[in-house]
């Protein structure tokens, strides 16, 4: 695959239609834009998004979505439409390529004894604290923290979503909340208690979900916007190889940014 590259500079215009091998082409006709605020990445910068909510809405379908860089959050379908920045790009890991690095690999031996529990998502009181605490030490934060937010962020979906958790004996360790059809899971979200962030559960999570793509022959695993910019949504890139969506609408691989 071709070369490609983060710029900054003006954003191209969003395709005004989606393209589903099931489901047809879609106009995107009842799409709403937001107003413009701070960029949560890259400070002094101006974000801004187009979005839709939908109590129900297809996995499969969703997939395509995210081929126009469509996220979802709760029940919002969101995708950045900034008019001076185009580096939120969407990565995804084709799985039948993937090989973990030694640093990966060491933190699978690490973790070998946790389990992991794959269902539908459930909140429970243990997981609102958990999350509580991985604000307040990964974000310095509380946002969000409150038992019905966390419910609409994480735990309502009007997708096909699962659950990831992660047990250290009668411990939850992490959690990560993923969406899913039959080409892809896409992660959402995952939080991790503090206590353990030496296990490095946020790496953990991610291969043990690229694993588990591997056994159920899903063959791409989605990880959101890579900003390669911003440290906390950089470290995307070492999934690799990977793929990022181009200015031109196709996945192609990922090979760094452009230093100019």
């Amino acid at each position: 695959m071709e070369h490609t590259s983060i710029e900054t500079g003006s954003r191209r215009k969003p395709s005004g239609v989606v393209r589903s091998p099931l489901f047809g082409t879609i106009a995107l006709d009842f799409l709403v834009k937001g107003d413009p605020h701070p960029c949560p990445y890259l400070p002094g910068m101006i974000a801004q998004e187009e979005a839709f909510c939908a109590d129900e809405f297809p996995a499969e379908l969703y997939h395509d979505f995210m081929s126009y860089e469509f996220r979802r959050s709760g029940n919002i379908f969101y995708r950045p439409v900034c008019r001076d920045c185009r580096e939120c790009r969407p990565l995804r890991v084709p799985i039948h390529l993937f090989s973990p690095n030694k640093s990966m690999r060491r933190v699978l031996r690490k973790n070998e004894d946790v389990t992991v529990q794959v269902g539908p998502p459930r909140f429970t009181a243990e997981k609102a604290r958990i999350y509580t605490a991985y604000l307040a030490e990964q974000h310095l934060s509380a946002r969000l923290s409150a038992p019905d937010d966390l419910w609409r962020f994480l735990y309502t979906s009007p997708v096909t979503s699962l659950e990831f958790q992660y047990r250290l004996k009668d411990r939850i360790i992490a959690v990560g909340i993923t969406d899913k059809c039959s080409r892809s899971l896409s992660s959402v979200y995952t939080f991790f208690d503090p206590e353990f962030s030496k296990r490095s559960p946020g790496t953990l999570s991610a291969l043990r979900e690229i694993l588990w793509c591997k056994q159920q022959g899903i063959p791409y695993y989605h990880l959101g916007f890579l900003v390669a910019r911003c440290a906390s949504m950089s470290y995307k890139s070492r999934f690799k190889p990977c793929e990022v969506l181009s200015e031109a609408g196709q996945w192609v691989a990922y090979k760094g940014p452009v230093t100019k």
